[in-house]
């Protein structure tokens, strides 16, 4: 039984998440970040509520299913994990079952299609997807508008400046007394995104790198409150009043709505 697990193992690699189905066998053991997630799981695994009964489970982009075991594994009456490809959903099921948790639901789905699920969850997992995404702000809005219960667990990879400034309500258009643009804007604190028109670490799926001013702004952008921020690229979220929605989707989009 143990030869025939490691077999179907090794048929699904490579593996993202380095789970431990025990038997000795691992998913990816000589992963290039070590023993990730759980490595970085252990982190702020704190900050999440120890006993999930009776609560709803998303987990977008939900890969080989760690983070959906560890909720289900928390005692959640319901994880539904979604992503947008095949091996991954195929992974996330061989350990699932693996592990004992028959339970978890998987499906092939987009961010950008969850309105479909027509249903809301106590809390959404956005691990580890923003950066890997050519319409990232499209995706935080979408997640809001039609998923989010009350709880988001988002993570992204950050580069730059880890420090943070308060931004002016209002920019003006040139710096005081010049035809400048406001220095405001070479702040290494600004909020800001990286574009990464090339690969990344070999991955053509790396779009983007906000820094941590950039990843907050958006967040609230979003009509997300960040309620604590664990570890270093993890924030945990309220659903909050989403700003500027008077102006209409010009402004932000979708500007109002229901999934129910």
């Amino acid at each position: 039984m143990t030869t025939d697990l490691a077999t179907k193992v090794a048929a699904l690699a490579p593996w993202f998440h380095n789970i431990d189905l025990g038997d000795g066998i691992a998913t990816a053991p000589d992963h290039f970040l070590g023993d990730y997630p759980r490595s970085k799981f252990r982190r702020f695994a704190d900050a999440l509520p120890a006993d999930m009964s009776g609560k709803t489970v998303l987990d977008i982009g939900c890969n080989a299913g760690f983070y959906s075991v560890e909720m289900k594994r928390r005692g959640a009456a319901r994880v539904l994990g979604i992503d947008s490809d095949d091996r991954y959903l195929a992974q996330a099921r061989l350990a699932s079952a693996a592990l004992g948790f028959e339970g978890i639901e998987f499906a092939k789905l987009s961010v950008y299609d969850v309105a479909a699920l027509r249903e809301r969850f106590d809390l959404v997992i956005f691990m580890g997807v923003l950066y890997h995404l050519r319409h990232p702000l499209l995706a935080l809005d979408l997640i809001r508008e039609h998923v989010v219960g009350d709880m988001l667990l988002f993570q992204t990879m950050q580069r730059g400046s880890n420090a943070v400034i308060d931004v002016p309500e209002d920019h003006p258009f040139h710096a005081p007394g010049s035809f400048k643009p406001p220095a405001i804007f070479d702040d290494p604190a600004y909020p800001r995104m990286h574009f990464i028109e090339r690969e990344y670490a070999h991955d053509w799926t790396n779009w983007w790198a906000p820094n941590r001013a950039g990843s907050e702004a958006m967040l609230r952008a979003a009509g997300f409150a960040i309620e604590a921020h664990p570890e270093e690229e993890v924030y945990i979220c309220r659903v909050a009043p989403v700003p500027y929605v008077e102006f209409g989707p010009a402004a932000v989009y979708p500007a109002r709505g229901d999934a129910a």
